[in-house]
C-alpha cells in the first residue's frame, strides 16, 4: 500500500503528522505493508519550486495508490499570480487525476454535540453524505478572466450530461445502500446549467425506482440544513453549491475539525483530506484538531483499499476518545489537549480496540 502524504501549508504538517502515526499503528496491528512517502504541494511548493504542483510531486502521485493531503493556502499567497496560487495547484490536482467524485460524510458525534450552534435535538445522530461534483462547473469553466483594465471579470458555469450522470449514478447507488432517499440540489429556476442538471439526474433515476428522488433549490437547501438537517440522507450537487453546502453542514457537528473527505476517480484512486483549511492563525501552536485528517485516513482504507473493517476501527477509536472527554481547543476552551496528545490518545485506543 503506497501512500503519498502532502502536508501542504499552515496546520497541514501538524495534522498529517498525527495521521502518519495512525498509518504506522494500523500497519503494525493488521500486518500490512504500508509504504509512506512525502511530497511538496501548495504554498510550500511555490516557495521551493515556484509552482504549487511541481513535476516531482506529480511523479510521486503516479507511483502511489492514494494521497493524504493536509491543507493548502495562506495570506502570503493572496496576491500571487494565478499560476502561483496554492489553490490553482489543488484544482490542477483534481482535474489531472479526474477526481470527479467528492464524498463528505457529515456525522454528529454525541460527545461533541453540545459544541454545535444548532439545537441538540436537531443534530443528534445526524448522518448525512454530501456528494459533490469536483472537476467541472464554474471552477473550471471557460472562458474566464478579467478585462484589460481589471474593472470587469467573468466566469463560466458549464456541465455536460456525462459529467452529471456519472455523479448522479454514484449518489443513487449510495442512496440505495442507505435509506433509499436522495436530494439533488440545484438552481433550476434561474440557471440553464441547473435545468440540465435536474433533467439528467431524473434520467439517471429511472434505473433506481426504489430510490426516492427529490429536488431542492440551493438557497432553500442551505436554510433546510440548518433548520431541519435530519430530513436529508444523501445530497448530490454541483461543484460550487457542494463547496458551500458541505462547509455549512460541517458546522452542525460542532467543529469543522471533525470531518474528513474523499475525492475519487473511476479507478479507485483517491485524495483524502480534512475539509478544514490551512488555518494559518493557529499553525505551529499544536492546538489544531487532527481528527478530520485521521478520519480521512479511515476513508482512505474504506475506499481505496476496500477495508471497511479498518475504517470502522479508526472511527470507533475516535468516538471512544471523545466519549472519554478528551477534546482539542476547538471543542473546549476551558480544558483541552494538544494536537499531538489527541493523536496519541487515538492511537492508544486503536491498540486497545484491536
Amino acid at each position: 500500500m503506497k501512500i503519498l502524504i502532502l502536508p501542504g501549508d499552515g496546520v497541514g504538517k501538524e495534522v498529517t503528522s498525527e495521521a502518519e502515526k495512525v498509518l504506522n499503528i494500523i500497519s503494525k496491528l493488521y500486518k500490512l505493508d504500508i509504504r509512506v512517502d512525502f511530497g511538496f504541494f501548495g504554498g510550500e511548493a511555490v516557495d521551493i519550486y515556484d509552482t504549487p504542483f511541481p513535476d516531482e510531486t506529480k511523479q510521486k502521485i503516479k507511483n502511489s495508490d492514494a494521497v493524504l493531503l493536509g491543507a493548502v493556502g495562506g495570506p502570503q499567497y493572496d496576491n500571487a499570480s494565478k499560476e502561483k496560487k496554492p489553490e490553482t495547484g489543488l484544482l490542477e490536482l483534481r482535474k489531472s487525476l479526474n477526481l470527479f467524485l467528492n464524498v463528505r460524510p457529515i456525522i454528529s458525534f454525541r460527545e461533541s454535540i453540545d459544541y454545535s450552534s444548532v439545537k441538540k435535538e436537531l443534530i443528534e445522530d445526524l448522518d448525512i453524505v454530501i456528494i459533490r461534483e469536483l472537476v467541472s462547473g464554474i471552477y473550471f469553466g471557460e472562458p474566464r478572466g478579467f478585462n484589460s483594465d481589471f474593472t470587469e471579470a467573468h466566469n463560466t458555469m458549464r456541465y455536460n450530461q456525462k459529467e452529471i450522470s456519472r455523479i448522479a449514478d454514484y449518489a443513487l447507488n449510495l442512496s440505495r445502500e442507505r435509506s433509499k432517499k436522495l436530494c439533488s440540489v440545484d438552481k433550476a429556476n434561474v440557471l440553464e446549467v441547473s435545468q440540465l442538471w435536474r433533467t439528467t439526474v431524473e434520467e439517471s433515476a429511472v434505473n433506481f425506482k426504489d430510490v426516492a428522488l427529490s429536488h431542492m433549490y440551493v438557497d432553500n437547501a442551505a436554510m433546510q440544513l440548518v433548520q431541519n438537517p435530519k430530513q436529508f440522507d444523501v445530497i448530490v450537487t454541483e461543484n460550487l453549491f457542494g463547496d458551500i453546502l458541505s462547509d455549512l453542514a460541517s458546522v452542525l457537528t460542532g467543529s469543522i475539525g471533525l470531518l474528513p473527505s474523499a475525492s475519487l476517480n473511476n479507478d479507485g484512486f483517491g485524495v483524502y483530506e480534512p475539509i478544514h483549511g490551512s488555518a494559518p492563525d493557529i499553525a505551529g501552536k499544536n492546538i489544531v484538531n487532527p481528527i478530520a485528517t485521521i478520519l480521512s485516513v479511515a476513508m482512505l482504507f474504506q475506499h481505496t483499499f476496500k477495508r471497511a473493517d479498518i475504517y470502522h476501527h479508526i472511527l470507533e477509536s475516535v468516538k471512544f476518545v471523545l466519549k472519554e472527554g478528551k477534546y482539542t481547543k476547538d471543542l473546549s476552551e476551558v480544558k483541552f489537549i494538544s494536537t499531538s496528545e489527541m493523536g496519541d490518545c487515538i492511537i492508544q485506543k486503536i491498540e486497545e480496540l484491536k
